[in-house]
């Protein structure tokens, strides 16, 4: 009966353990996220890919840090120089990790819109790298992506406002090319007006964003629709700063309202 007894109690000990360890991990997984958030947020953006590396080694396979991972490189390669051929080179290797990262992110939580948009932003930034009418294939998967992230329709307001910017842009850039010499490139589906619709969503669902604005402004002035896009721009230079390239687009709105 005694020795039942000190078996029943080592095991006891052993689960309490196993649940303390596993407590710890979760809150240690959180913690970091928050942190990596935090330096995400003040636009330090090696120390946040620093901290979301760190949780990945610490707790791999994790869907909300492989998709944080992948923003984390885009926004360091986006500032990053790109006047020699190495700085290039060094710039597309991170856009190809952050794709890397991204493709990760949707096979491990194919139901989540963000793991969607994050592989739609790094092949984005690869299609403008390359050039977008050379890469027709990584263009028009951008757009399945964006639209599989709003169907999906879950991750909160910024989320879906980033998939229907992120398709709208891709809509009105592929637009400013001839027709026919699109469809040849298999990107025949691009159409301005769409572009406009699914950027102008994107501002109802997250108003006040700068980057939001300039884009559905521009597009626009593209379809000769210029006080929509003074009225758009005039939002845009009374926004609050929110992020890293405000200043830049506050600079670009305030030219384009000049030449309007």
């Amino acid at each position: 009966m005694l020795n039942y007894s000190k078996s029943l109690f080592h095991f006891f000990v052993v689960i309490c353990v196993i649940l303390l360890n596993t407590s710890l991990n979760a809150q240690s997984l959180d913690e970091l996220l928050k942190d990596g958030d935090k330096f995400t947020e003040e636009f330090n953006n090696q120390k946040a890919l620093d901290t979301y590396l760190k949780a990945d080694k610490m707790f791999p396979d994790q869907w909300e840090v492989k998709w944080r991972i992948s923003r984390a490189y885009i926004d360091i390669g986006e500032h990053m120089p790109e006047k020699t051929d190495e700085q290039k080179d060094a710039q597309l290797a991170f856009y190809q990790k952050a794709l890397s990262y991204a493709e990760s992110s949707v096979k491990l939580a194919s139901n989540q819109s963000i793991t969607y948009i994050r592989r739609a932003v790094a092949n984005g930034r690869i299609a403008l790298f390359k050039g977008v009418f050379s890469v027709g294939g990584i263009v028009t998967q951008v757009k399945e992506d964006c639209e599989k992230a709003i169907k999906l329709g879950n991750g909160g307001n910024y989320v879906q406002s980033l998939a229907h910017y992120v398709l709208g842009r891709t809509h009105a850039k592929v637009s400013e090319k001839w027709a026919p010499a699109r469809a040849v490139l298999g990107l025949g589906w691009a159409d301005l007006e769409i572009g406009i619709k699914e950027l102008k969503k994107s501002t109802e669902l997250y108003p006040n964003f700068r980057m939001f604005y300039l884009d559905l402004g521009k597009a626009y002035i593209e379809d000769g629709q210029d006080d929509k896009a003074k009225e758009i721009l005039n939002k845009l230079v009374n926004s609050p700063k929110k992020d890293e390239d405000d200043d830049k687009f506050l600079s670009e709105a305030k030219q384009l309202l000049k030449e309007l």
